[in-house]
C-alpha cells in the first residue's frame, strides 16, 4: 500500500483540515485580542497572563503545523493529539469570553 494519499484522500484531507485550521486560527486570534486588550476582573493577573501565554504559544504551534502541512504539498495530516490541546484551549477561551460579556452586561 502506498504512503502517498490518492487524489480523493488528498481532497478530503484538504476539505477537512484547512477549514479546521482556519477556524482554530480565527478563534484563537479573537481570544488573543480579548485577553490582551482587556483586564478580566474575574481572573488574577497571573491567570490572565498565563492564559495569554498559552494562546500565543498555541498560535505559534498552529503556524508551524500549517507551514509543515503546506511544505509537504498538503499531503499529510496533523495528529489529533496535536489538535486536541488547541480545541481544549478554545473551549476554555469560549467560557472566559462568555463570562467577560456577562460581567460587562451587568
Amino acid at each position: 500500500m502506498s504512503n502517498i494519499p490518492s487524489s480523493s484522500e488528498s481532497e478530503l484531507l484538504q476539505g477537512l483540515l484547512e477549514p479546521l485550521l482556519e477556524d482554530i486560527r480565527h478563534w484563537l486570534g479573537r481570544s488573543l485580542d480579548l485577553v490582551s486588550a482587556h483586564r478580566l476582573d474575574f481572573m488574577s493577573e497571573a491567570e490572565q497572563s498565563n492564559l495569554l501565554s498559552r494562546i500565543e504559544n498555541a498560535l505559534k504551534e498552529l503556524g508551524v503545523a500549517t507551514m509543515l502541512y503546506e511544505a509537504t504539498g498538503k499531503q499529510v495530516g496533523i495528529e489529533v493529539s496535536t489538535i486536541m490541546p488547541w480545541h481544549h484551549l478554545l473551549l476554555e477561551c469560549q467560557a472566559i469570553g462568555m463570562r467577560y460579556r456577562q460581567n460587562k452586561a451587568n
